[in-house]
């Protein structure tokens, strides 16, 4: 393998980050407002709620992995991973749609749709997902070019979170048909038709950006990366070799903490806007502020992980994240100029899921070095199920909801107010600490990647150095 410094490209960074623009285009309504959606519109308990999510994710243990295989098994003249960016993108976008509809049914059959459109939406976007997550790793091959990438990543979906933050909401009260109104401030909250038309805008739109990352992505190493003999090896063994590289098992576990702390507050913070904080309209504002905190700190990832390196970097944001969440649980939720500026602060701490990214292809380096393995789509599917993991922990928060006295559409009591505010806040906070415990276990550096890397150019692996 040749050892020339490989160069940045910024369409190549542009292209890659069309990507994550679609991810998000497609997951922004369901991690944002799926939970409000199935509450307040279609009325679904919350045991319903943690019983289809947790379904869902038992499915996606056993999909997530499944797909990364088939994906390190593909030959095409796109390539191993770029022909699912063509092909799933339409199939994303019917089953987003379709999951926020509300069918004119009742009883089991409700919950039992739900379920279906949810794991459809989950499939598909397994599909694109992982394929685009292996991307970074093949039509890249330097360290700091394949950490670019990431932020690039991070970037876009900043970027295209700004834009959603700023616009879903007001699309979906465009859209209501009958707003609904809260009985105490008399401010209007969207309608099934508003959800659904925010719904069918997004997934419409998103299916062409995927295209576009597709056709800018040229996997350059691929064969470069597999040369030689392709080993058949069986579902079992592709795992077996995965768990044994303990670098990429740290990323992952410290991927599923990361997620529950965000991901989990997305999915209820709709509820403190609404309840707590008392305005609808303020989702917008509060949203955006989160998303340029999250941009400003994926724009410093580049130099920040050159100056601190990858690990303490990572744990400087995840210290900032929870710094941001414990200061909006103790200053008054009234005050939406406090608000916004405090969620811009914990927002700072958002661009770490770069440099798991950046770690991810580390870790795949160090695999090959380690096992004379390479396995993106695996890796990739490793990460994702990471996530959707992170997501079935994260299902019964709407019962924890409930339990605080949450009652969908009135005045909401002190002690419930004070519940949610909790669950919001000091919650992720505490989780984001407990997320650094794996990151302190990683060790990998700059200076390991590059010796793994010349070893692997030299031919040599770890087993000629005992």
């Amino acid at each position: 393998m040749s050892t020339t410094k490989e160069k940045n490209s910024p369409k190549l960074l542009t292209a890659y980050a069309l990507g994550e623009v679609g991810c998000q285009m497609s997951w922004y309504m369901v991690n944002s407002y799926l939970n409000l959606f199935y509450t307040d519109i279609v009325g679904l308990s919350s045991v319903a709620i943690t019983i289809i999510v947790a379904i869902a994710r038992v499915w996606d243990a056993i999909n997530d992995p499944m797909m990364g295989q088939i994906a390190d098994r593909t030959n095409t003249k796109w390539g191993r991973f770029r022909p699912y960016l063509f092909i799933a993108p339409p199939f994303l976008a019917i089953f987003n749609i379709l999951t926020f509809t509300v069918f004119p049914v009742t009883g089991i059959m409700k919950p039992i749709l739900c379920l279906i459109c949810y794991v459809g939406t989950g499939m598909a976007y397994t599909a694109c997902s992982i394929a685009y997550q292996a991307l970074q790793n093949v039509i890249a091959i330097d360290s700091q070019v394949r950490q670019n990438l990431a932020t690039a990543r991070t970037v876009g979906a900043s970027i295209i979170g700004i834009i959603l933050s700023a616009t879903v909401p007001k699309i979906m009260l465009t859209f209501s048909k009958v707003p609904i109104i809260n009985e105490v401030t008399g401010e209007a909250s969207a309608d099934a038709s508003g959800y659904m038309m925010a719904a069918v805008i997004a997934s419409i739109a998103m299916i062409p950006v995927f295209w576009l990352c597709a056709l800018g992505c040229k996997e350059k190493y691929t064969n470069q990366l597999h040369a030689g003999p392709t080993e058949k090896a069986s579902f079992l063994d592709n795992m077996k070799g995965l768990v044994q590289n303990d670098q990429l098992l740290m990323v992952v576990l410290a991927t599923v903490a990361g997620t529950i702390c965000v991901t989990g507050r997305y999915g209820i913070l709709t509820y403190y806007v609404i309840y707590v904080v008392g305005s609808f309209e303020l989702i917008g504002p509060v949203f955006t502020s989160m998303t340029i905190g999250q941009l400003v700190s994926s724009l410093t990832v580049p130099f920040g992980t050159k100056i601190f390196g990858k690990k303490n970097y990572m744990i400087i944001m995840n210290l900032v994240m929870a710094l941001g969440f414990a200061l909006l649980f103790i200053f008054p939720s009234n005050n939406p100029a406090v608000i916004c500026g405090l969620s811009f602060v914990g927002a700072l701490g958002f661009g770490a899921p770069a440099i798991c990214y950046g770690m991810v292809g580390d870790s795949l380096e160090y695999g090959a070095w380690k096992l004379g393995k390479r396995q993106e789509g695996l890796a990739a599917s490793m990460l994702s199920f990471g996530v959707k993991l992170a997501t079935a922990l994260c299902a019964p928060v709407v019962i924890l909801i409930e339990a605080v006295g949450y009652v969908p559409n009135v005045e909401q009591t002190a002690a419930t107010k004070t519940g949610i505010n909790f669950m919001v806040n000091i919650l992720p906070a505490i989780i984001a600490i407990i997320s650094l415990i794996p990151i302190f276990l990683y060790k990998l550096n700059d200076k390991k990647v590059a010796e793994i890397r010349a070893d692997l150019d030299a031919g040599k692996h770890a087993w000629d150095h005992k």
